[in-house]
């Protein structure tokens, strides 16, 4: 009777596991995930600000590089690429963004509950990696081309405007957008690396701002030849429409940039499964 008690019970726990796991499944995630994003208030607040910086930066170098356009200009004030240099101060909040939305679940401790919904674990990180990317992306699309337009209507005052149409121009607009987004994902996967806010937003504004600029000072060619392959040199030469001397190609730019978050992807799904697995 105990024996047959038992299997009772074991069959009755295969039969539950079973009915739940078929309910553990991508697009549940992603569902789950986007719920997380779109009803904290935090996130839309930061990613609203990235898209203000970007258009109201826009619109400045718009006015003044029109006004001064006769007047000793920076060779990259005058390229397709300038109205966009509002992406120096989005980057960061972007990049931040990404941060957050990984790293505020270890903070508030949510992850725990996060991780006992999908114990497979890596399904969590490419679904919230794929709603992150694809929210920055819908929103900074728009946002770059409106950016440019606004520039333009500056720009076109003093009889300086750029058409889309102009080389680079529209490579420039849209490049800008996928280079913040991959910032984003970039934070993401620090944040999965670190599982820790601070130490995630450390890691990644060192990576973008501190070590380009070490490598400037160390003597030698060789930490310059370094530096180009740092994000955001990579992405610099992918979205700009200045290209300088050692500088990667546009398309070069993009794949090291790539590998970048790719790299960073795959060392988060190594300690997601290490350390909570």
């Amino acid at each position: 009777m105990s024996t047959l008690t038992d299997e009772t019970h074991e069959s009755h726990e295969t039969r539950t596991v079973s009915a739940e796991e078929p309910g553990v499944t991508f697009a549940g995630a992603v569902s789950s995930e986007w719920i997380k994003f779109r009803t904290l208030r935090s996130s839309w607040v930061v990613l609203l600000a990235a898209v203000i910086a970007m258009v109201v930066i826009a619109g400045l170098i718009g006015y003044f590089t029109g006004s001064k356009w006769d007047t000793q200009l920076d060779p990259e004030d005058r390229v397709a690429s300038a109205p966009l240099q509002g992406l120096f101060l989005a980057q960061l909040l972007i990049g931040v963004l990404g941060v957050l939305f990984v790293s505020g679940e270890y903070t508030t401790g949510m992850i725990r509950s996060t991780l006992a919904a999908v114990p497979r674990r890596l399904p969590v990180l490419w679904a919230k990696g794929l709603v992150y990317g694809l929210v920055t992306l819908g929103a900074l699309i728009p946002t770059t081309f409106i950016a440019y337009g606004v520039a333009q209507i500056f720009l076109g005052h003093y009889g300086h405007s750029t058409s889309l149409s102009a080389p680079t121009a529209l490579r420039a607009v849209l490049a800008t957008a996928i280079y913040l987004t991959l910032v984003g994902l970039l934070g993401s996967a620090m944040g999965w690396i670190v599982r820790s806010t601070p130490g995630g937003i450390s890691l990644l504004v060192g990576l973008l701002l501190v070590v380009p600029v070490l490598l400037e000072v160390v003597p030698g060619q060789w930490a310059k030849d370094i530096g180009h392959y740092l994000p955001s040199a990579a992405g610099a030469s992918f979205y700009s429409s200045l290209q300088t001397d050692g500088a990667l190609s546009p398309g070069a730019g993009l794949l090291v940039l790539v590998v970048w978050v790719a790299v960073a992807t795959a060392a988060a799904a190594v300690l997601l499964r290490r350390h909570d697995g």
